[in-house]
């Protein structure tokens, strides 16, 4: 029978693990903001120089700036980037503020991802059965990769949290065997 101490590296591997998975997406998604600056600048030019732009241009900007969002939420999440109402939090001791984050990630992450995944897994799949592809005349042929998109993106916000809630729940552990020596 495993010792409580392999116990917690068990769970500090599986954090670590996640972590190095969205750092790793996450500095790869960040290189799709340099196509979309490159590919903002080039319609700017072409609208206002050469009167013209096309349809697939527009919504390659919006299909890369919702890459960007969806994909690197994981990474902004480890990385406590994400919007936070923060009225007590940061008068909180570490032991407290880890709580907050575990119960937190419990009660409203994790069942909303899930909720998520589940509901946007069965859009994007319609959309990929049926071929769909832009309305607009000249637009993206292939609509659901986006939509896909939201399930990987809300899949590696979920691996992120459950990381974050074992992390807090480490610290926990921590803080109280601290305080019983």
């Amino acid at each position: 029978m495993p010792s409580r101490s392999e116990d917690m590296q068990g769970l500090q591997k599986i954090v670590d693990g996640i972590n190095r998975i969205n750092e790793r997406i996450g500095r790869a998604v960040s290189w799709l903001t340099t196509g979309l600056v490159v590919l903002v600048v080039t319609d700017v030019i072409f609208r206002y120089l050469f009167n013209t732009t096309k349809a697939w241009t527009i919504e390659l900007e919006w299909h890369l700036f919702a890459l960007i969002f969806l994909l690197g939420s994981g990474y902004a999440f480890k990385h406590d980037r994400h919007v936070r109402v923060d009225l007590f939090y940061s008068r909180f001791g570490k032991r407290d503020q880890a709580m907050v984050n575990l119960v937190g990630g419990l009660i409203f992450l994790v069942p909303w991802c899930i909720l998520v995944i589940y509901s946007s897994w069965g859009y994007a799949m319609q959309s990929f059965r049926i071929g769909e592809g832009s309305p607009d005349p000249g637009g993206l042929p292939a609509l659901y990769v986006i939509k896909f998109g939201i399930t990987v993106g809300v899949f590696l916000l979920l691996l992120q949290g459950i990381a974050n809630i074992l992390q807090s729940y480490l610290e926990i552990k921590e803080a109280s065997s601290e305080t019983t020596e």
